[in-house]
Formats: C-alpha cells, sequence, structure tokens
C-alpha cells in the first residue's frame, strides 16, 4: 500500500530569493526509492518528510502496516527513532548550557554526586565527552533494555549502580568510540540539572514548543494503534508487539519522519529562541580529531556532539556542511540528515531495514530536492579508489599478517610475498575471505576499486587495519566509510592451570538468565557458545585470558568497532558455574537438564530470579507441549541452530511442537510458576 502526501500548497515554498519550487520531481523520486527499500533492503515500511525554509515541502509513506489493511500509514504514524534520541539529550545539555547550569568541561561528578566507579579516571569525565563518545565508558551496560510492550525503567534506575562496579577502557577525552552508556548519562544528567524526569523535560522545552505532537517515550504510554506495525523475519509470519528501548536519552523515543524535519530547525536557525544559535553550532564542531582516529578522507562518521556525522559524504562533495545521525533499535531504524547553511533536512523512518539504507534514502531526495531549487546545477559521479596497479610489495608488508580483533569478533590477514591478501572473518556466517592486491600507492586494493586497506601504528603503538571504501547500493546512491577496522592482537603463553580451565569450556553453550521476561533479546540472541581461539593463543575472540576465570577485552580502537567491550568472568555458587559478561549472567550447558515431556511437570522461576533453561532431546523432537503461562512470564522455545521458533509473548498457541535438538526457555518474575503437560 502507498500513501504520499505533501504540505499545504507545497508549489508555493519559496527561498530567500522568492524562487518557486513544487518538488514535483522530488516527490516522485521519494516515492520510488521508499517503495525501493520495502521491495529490495528487508523493510516493512517507510516515511520520510523534508523540511524547506522551515515548510515541509515532501512527505509521504510507503509499506506494509498492520496486517488486516485496518490502520493505513499516515504522516502520523509514529516508529521508534533509536540513537537519534542522542540528539535530543544532546539539545537537552545544551539548553542547560545556555542557561548556565551546566558547563560542558566540569566533571560530571560536580553534576552527579552519586556517580562513581572502580576506576578513579571517573573524575575527569565531562559532559562535553559524554556527548563526543570520548568518556572512556566501556559502551553499553546492557540488560532489560529492549522489551515488547513494556516501559520497565529498570535499566535507567540501575545504571549509576552498574557504572560503579565498572573500570573505563580508556583515559577521558583519549579518543572517541561509540558509546550508548555516555549519553544514558546524561539523560540522568538532564535530570539532576533541571530536576525534571527526562521525559516530561523534552516534551516541555522540545517537542510542545516545535509542535512535534507525535514524539512520544515508552513512558508516555503510546497507543500502539498509532505505532508502525513490526514484522521479523522467516519463523515469524504475523505481526509483532511494539518495541520498547528504556534507555529514552540513549535510544527510547518514538517520533515520525514530519516531526524529525522539524526537530531539526534547532539546527538551522529556526528555532533560536529554544536552542541558542551558539549552541546548535557548538554541537557541529569536530570533536572527534584527537591523535587517535584515521586521516581525513570521504566518511560518513565524523563526530560532532551527539552527531555521527558533522561532514557527511557526498555533501562534501558539493562544498555543503551536513550533518547526520542515525538509529536502530533491533526492529525499528531511523536517519536525519541536516544542511544547516541551506534550512533543510530530511528525515527517514522505518520498521525493519537499517539506519544505513535510510541515511543513503534521506540523502538521495535531499540532493534531488537541491537539484530541482538549482542550488546545485549536476549531481556529482560516483567514486572509487581506482582498480589495483599491480606493484611489487616490499618484505616489511609481510610483518603485517597476523590476527586481528574488534568488537564484532577476530580475523586472520594473510599476505603473500607477491602482493596478495586475504582477509578472514573467523566467526560465521560472515567468514567468507575478503581479497586484496598491493597496489603502487602503497595500499591494497580490493579488485573493483571502491575498497582501499592499509595498516597503520598509531603513538600508543598499536597496529591498526584500515579501511576506506565506497559502498553503492543499487538505486540508493553512495556512501563513504574511513574507519580502523580492527586492531593487531598478540598471542600469548599461559599457565598450564589456565589453559586447563579453558580447555574445559571450550565450545560449550551458555544460557542467558537474568533477561526479563518481555525481552526482545530472547527473539534474536541464540546461547552464546564460548570457542577459545585455535590460531591466537591465550584469547577467546578479542578477549584476552588473564587467569583461569577471567578474560578482557584490550582494544582501543576509535569510532564504531571498538565500542560495548565486555570482559568475561567465571563464577561457582552452589556447584554451578556462572559465566558473567556486561552485566549479563549465563549457565553453562552442563548445568542444563533435558525437559521431561512424559509427565506433568511444573517449573518455578527460582528465588534469583534467572531463567529456567531446559534442552529438548532427540527422542522428544517432534512432541507437542501445553504450557500455563502467568502474567508475569513467558516461555521461548529455540531450534538446534540456535533460531527463536516461538515465543509465547508473541505468538499464544494452546500447544507447540518441540524440536529436536532445540531448547526451551522460562521466564518470569521470582515465584512465577508454569504448568506443562504433554499432549
Amino acid at each position: 500500500m502507498q500513501n504520499t502526501t505533501v504540505s499545504p500548497n507545497p508549489s508555493e515554498v519559496t527561498d530567500s530569493n522568492e524562487a518557486v519550487f513544487n518538488y514535483e520531481e522530488t516527490r516522485k523520486i521519494a516515492m520510488e526509492k521508499a517503495d525501493l527499500l520495502t521491495k529490495a533492503y528487508d523493510t516493512n515500511s517507510v516515511q520520510y518528510a523534508i523540511i524547506d525554509q522551515g515548510n515541509i515541502v515532501v512527505s509521504g509513506q510507503m509499506g506494509k502496516n498492520d496486517e488486516q489493511g485496518q490502520k493505513p500509514l499516515t504522516k502520523d504514524t509514529m516508529y521508534g527513532i533509536g540513537s537519534i534520541s542522542k540528539i535530543f539529550t544532546t539539545v537537552a545539555v545544551m539548553q542547560l548550557v545556555d542557561l548556565g547550569k551546566i558547563d560542558l568541561d566540569t566533571p560530571v561528578v560536580q553534576y552527579i554526586p552519586e556517580f562513581t566507579m572502580k576506576d578513579e579516571r571517573y573524575k575527569q569525565i565531562t559532559p562535553r565527552m559524554l556527548l563526543n563518545h570520548s568518556s572512556g565508558l566501556n559502551g553499553t551496560s546492557g540488560g532489560n533494555v529492549y522489551l515488547f510492550e513494556d516501559n520497565d525503567t529498570y535499566a535507567h534506575d540501575t545504571l549509576l549502580e552498574r557504572l560503579a562496579g565498572q573500570t573505563l577502557k580508556a583515559d577521558p577525552g583519549a579518543y572517541s568510540v561509540y558509546c550508548n552508556d555516555g549519553f544514558a548519562l546524561a539523560e540522568i544528567l538532564v535530570e539532576y540539572v533541571s530536576g525534571m524526569d527526562f521525559t516530561s523535560y523534552i516534551h516541555r522545552y522540545i517537542t510542545e514548543p516545535l509542535g512535534m505532537d507525535h514524539t512520544l517515550t515508552p513512558l508516555d504510554s503510546p497507543n500502539t494503534a498509532e505505532m508502525a506495525g513490526l514484522y521479523y523475519y522467516p519463523g515469524f509470519t504475523g505481526q509483532l508487539p511494539n518495541e520498547a528501548a528504556n534507555v529514552i536519552g540513549s535510544g527510547g523515543i518514538y517520533s515520525t519522519a514530519e516531526d524529525l524535519a522539524r526537530f531539526s530547525q534547532l539546527f538551522t536557525g529556526g528555532a533560536e529562541q529554544f536552542l541558542s544559535g551558539q549552541s546548535a553550532a557548538a554541537m557541529t564542531q569536530n570533536e572527534f580529531k584527537t591523535s587517535l582516529w584515521p586521516d581525513d578522507a570521504d566518511n560518513s562518521m565524523e563526530y560532532g556532539l551527539g552527531w555521527d556525522s558533522v561532514n557527511l559524504y557526498p555533501f562534501s562533495e558539493y562544498g555543503m556542511k551536513a550533518l547526520t545521525k542515525g538509529g536502530d533499535l533491533v526492529l525499528y531504524h531511523a536517519s536525519l540528515v541536516v544542511l544547516p547553511e541551506q534550512d533543510m533536512a530530511a528525515a527517514v523512518v522505518t520498521s525493519g531495514g537499517s539506519s544505513g539504507y535510510n541515511g543513503l534514502l534521506a540523502n538521495e531526495i535531499l540532493l534531488q530536492a537541491l537539484k530541482e531549487k538549482g542550488t546545485i546545477a549536476e549531481f556529482k559521479a560516483e567514486k572509487s579508489y581506482g582498480v589495483p596497479v599491480k606493484a611489487d610489495m616490499p618484505k616489511s608488508m609481510l610483518q603485517y599478517a597476523g590476527i586481528y580483533g574488534s568488537s564484532t569478533g577476530t580475523m586472520n590477514i594473510q599476505i603473500s610475498e607477491f602482493g596478495l591478501m586475504s582477509v578472514t572473518p573467523e566467526q560465521p556466517p560472515n567468514n567468507q575471505a575478503q581479497s586484496y592486491r598491493y597496489t603502487s600507492d602503497g595500499t591494497f586494493r580490493s579488485k573493483d576499486g571502491n575498497v582501499m586497506a592499509s595498516f597503520v601504528t598509531e603513538e600508543n603503538g598499536r597496529t591498526y587495519f584500515q579501511i576506506n571504501g565506497y559502498f553503492s547500493p543499487p538505486g540508493l546512491g553512495q556512501t563513504a566509510y574511513s574507519m580502523y577496522s580492527a586492531e593487531k592482537l598478540q598471542p600469548g603463553v599461559l599457565p598450564t592451570e589456565t589453559t586447563k580451565a579453558w580447555t574445559k569450556r571450550d565450545g560449550k553453550k551458555y544460557y542467558l538468565l537474568n533477561e526479563k521476561y518481555t525481552s526482545v533479546v530472547y527473539l534474536i540472541m541464540p546461547p552464546y557458545q564460548l570457542n577459545v581461539s585455535k590460531q591466537l593463543p591465550g584469547y577467546v575472540l578479542d578477549k584476552r585470558i588473564t587467569g583461569p576465570n577471567t578474560a578482557i577485552s584490550e582494544l582501543q580502537i576509535p569510532g564504531m568497532n571498538g565500542r560495548d567491550l565486555t570482559g568475561l568472568t567465571f563464577f561457582t555458587e552452589e556447584g554451578v558455574e556462572y559465566l558473567e559478561q556486561g552485566g549479563r549472567i549465563l549457565m553453562s550447558e552442563d548445568y542444563v537438564k533435558p525437559l521431561n515431556v512424559a509427565k506433568k511437570s511444573i517449573v518455578t522461576i527460582p528465588s534469583s530470579g534467572y531463567a529456567e533453561w531446559y534442552t529438548i532431546s532427540e527422542q522428544d523432537g517432534g512432541s507437542t507441549i501445553k504450557v500455563s503461562v502467568p502474567s508475569n512470564a513467558s516461555y521461548v522455545i529455540y531450534d538446534a541452530n540456535g533460531k527463536c521458533i516461538y515465543f509465547s509473548i508473541i505468538e499464544d498457541k494452546v500447544q507447540v511442537e518441540l524440536p529436536a535438538g532445540g531448547s526451551i526457555v522460562f521466564a518470569g518474575d521470582a515465584g512465577a510458576q508454569f504448568e506443562i503437560s504433554a499432549q
């Protein structure tokens, strides 16, 4: 289905020179590319808007909403905007800066006395560091954040307690690496300084003054009928419940494309009464250029305060300053692109898809609008680094071969003396080798010339695998990236006792125990399999083993690939070994018993609140069970590959068939009881 709207009398929109634009071609292109997202890029529905000189000039929607077709998509259908919420948090902080209540470079502990950490360096963290990702915090204190139709404030309420048990991964201000906890803490900063809860604050000082009538948070308990329908990949054919992200200042706001367009006026000079021009401009300054950052190149990530980029490609090709922020929840995705000097912006929000594709769509329709206005004469040609020009490779390049790690896993880089390099991710499913050839400028190139790879040894003595590239998905233009993709890891020799302890765990599955029964995580997260590295002694993924029960991640990678670092800590209680990883508690498969399908049984959630896991034997595969589920609980079934095939929060079946070799988890509040019987 499709529904495309425009602002009243769009043909009367004028710029400062009184030229008239009807944006007919832009509206056509927007519709075509939104339709492309729904057909080729795993997107269920799309909503988009362009604002020009304070007027919504293009607005539309495309795709699937509810299955019955009873609730058509409209301009007021709300979507989760994910990390675009960080810009709201940044604006709130900067408004308090305007009032003289916050100084960006005064330590956060001066405003939040209860903020403490095990690492004394935390006293150096400033509000600026929270907003430019340079605080040194580990990344994301996960747990009970992404919930189905549940606005539980646990993640917000326990943040200070969680941080109190952590150390920093870097000196505050040393370098910028994406960090959700920085903005979750900035949300609390706004609350402490303003004396208001964050939801009330943004409504009073941002959404209401700007006329953003369809921008809410989970605490507003939005009407699910007004939210975009959510769907998932094979396994669940129906519509899912609404997704709530309960770290509001980091990623929990709901909005529409038109409301986000109105929000952009804070950065184009159209709403200086709500945010000073000085503070808006401060948000757009380069905040990423410490010593640890790749050299200048076309890029889509160059941090400002809150922004992912303050110099976005391809607008940099036209001499235009462009700001962008993307947002990704599990099921909702969003992008906002602002051209402050042109007083224009575009917003794209989706169910399904990704913020990356949304951003490309926003870029495309903005460029089309600029051309239609005559601001740009022609579109620039897409770029490439050029196909490899064969050259003799110096033997010194061989030193860069080895195992490299990032927060997403490890990769094996092999280099031949003939100048061929292969890069193979070690973790499935994306472990297909990428090939590069040494070329005359001293870098390695992909065969098509779209990717240039090199190695950089930084002042900190660490060696990085750098990737520069251009990416051109069909029909969506081109984006550019320049990043340190991974850091070289050095093998280590472990004591015999430590080696034995980790060898016993190698290859075993660990099951999550302390996630709330409404958590979206149960839908997407299979059991964690621990694999000790065979090619890099002393490591588990990017984590260096430091003792019989501990491993730590020591990566220092700016940007995205050093984010959300977690260690591994094993501990034993009442004869059961548990694993703690980034606040999550897991249990070894050694202690998971098979479900007894033959008789009626009762499962009770213990006083710890830990979930109860069972395996499904080959013999019981194909058996059918009936489960009586209390209101404060749920159960989830996984097949032998760890894929979720049933989640009682999503579906309500009287009886469910069990998969051979799979598993089942019962989650709920302490004391919740399930009655299970064979059918």
